[in-house]
């Protein structure tokens, strides 16, 4: 199959349509006195349509994607986007990075060119990477699966498929989200070709040996324990998107208001800030940056069709169940993350070379957290070089 080049345009009457119905947006009441705890915030949903609408620059942050070298080309019936930057360091280790939802390329633009070129910024040559984002089937710029099935271990294949029309007879992996989830599948499925697994959200069950389970510190539990407590409450969507994720797209495909409502409560959720009336996103994310990501799914009409990876995970079993990652694997604990493991437990779970607990920081680490994340990536695979 052949790799085409790829550059993003949406037409202006793509835009002028989006002003149009962001002028028009009928928002809901709000119950006085009260936050985000019932989702989406109204006075911080109005202040992010009103510069969506007035002040927002696509073609900023289009140019700012099409600096990159991005390509498409067909797996398993999809038509695949994925940017393929490579570095003038012929050592550089290729490495795919894989986002999850409701995230999107859009989250790796600031770290790949300091991957890419380290000396460019700060860092050392030898810490070089070739890049490889690819967007999800469903997702972004990546054509829509017109078929049932594509659950996180067909994706996984998907994306190794990719890296072996790409020429890469090894690499490494990197990701959060459904990227972890996906690339478990991945390394489960082809632990000889890759060079390494970096995770920021471990995935790692409560082990069967006793000895080993009990591994886990007070703390490490005490922390498991809140933060399994915490999304005890920020999980509904996951209910819907796994069961009725065609009935949501309905009021999400027409409406940006409920794109952009439905895809920043999680970013106000999963970030490492105080909830409810305290926790001011703008200090963590800039409207640009939110906006590009929701752009993103408005633009595409992926909104939808992202949501159905829950349905298809939850309805189509793996054909080959994950029971341990023997691949060397680094992982970074960010405190906010959405899904918290023990050590111990990662131990049980995957060949564990480095753990990293962040300081700061949540689940769109990447985004969020860009020199932790990026510093953690090269620490982590210097050590395989």
């Amino acid at each position: 199959m052949s790799i085409v080049p790829f550059q993003v345009g949406v037409p202006q009457a793509e835009l002028d349509d989006l002003r149009n119905r962001l002028a028009n947006t009928r928002l809901p009441d709000q119950i006085p006195g009260t936050s985000w705890e019932y989702g989406t915030e109204r006075g911080y949903l109005e202040e992010l349509l009103t510069y969506w609408m007035n002040e927002f620059d696509w073609r900023a942050q289009e140019a700012r994607i099409n600096a990159f070298d991005q390509f498409t080309t067909e797996i398993d019936d999809v038509n695949m986007h994925f940017i393929h930057q490579r570095s003038a360091n012929p050592d550089a280790i290729p490495l795919m990075i894989v986002h999850g939802w409701p995230g999107s390329i859009s989250e790796f633009l600031d770290i790949i060119p300091p991957l890419v070129d380290p000396a460019a910024h700060g860092g050392e040559i030898e810490d070089a990477f070739h890049v490889i984002a690819p967007s999800l089937p469903g997702f972004g710029f990546s054509g829509i699966p017109e078929a049932r099935g594509y659950n996180p271990e067909r994706i996984a294949l998907m994306l190794a498929a990719l890296m072996e029309r790409l020429g890469y007879e090894t690499y490494a992996i990197a990701g959060g989200d459904w990227g972890a989830i996906i690339n478990r599948h991945l390394a489960n499925h082809y632990p000889e070709r890759l060079i390494g697994l970096h995770s920021n959200m471990i995935l790692a069950a409560p082990p069967e040996d006793e000895e080993q389970r009990n591994r886990a510190t007070p703390e490490e539990l005490a922390l498991t324990g809140a933060r399994a407590a915490y999304m005890q409450n920020e999980t509904g969507y996951q209910a819907i998107q796994g069961t009725k994720p065609q009935t949501l797209g309905y009021g999400l495909a027409d409406s940006p208001a409920g794109v952009a409502a439905w895809i920043v409560e999680k970013f106000h959720g999963w970030t490492d800030m105080p909830q409810g009336s305290e926790g001011d996103l703008d200090d963590h994310f800039s409207k640009d940056d939110l906006l590009t990501n929701i752009s993103i799914y408005w633009f595409t009409g992926t909104i939808t069709s992202s949501t159905r990876i829950y349905y298809e995970n939850r309805n189509t079993p793996a054909e080959k169940p994950i029971e341990y990652i023997d691949v060397p694997t680094g992982a970074a604990i960010f405190p906010a993350e959405i899904y918290m493991a023990p050590r111990a437990w990662a131990e049980a779970a995957y060949d564990l070379r480095h753990w990293t607990v962040m300081p700061r920081g949540g689940h769109f680490a990447a985004l969020e957290q860009p020199e932790l994340y990026l510093n953690d990536l090269r620490e982590f695979f210097r050590l395989l070089r």
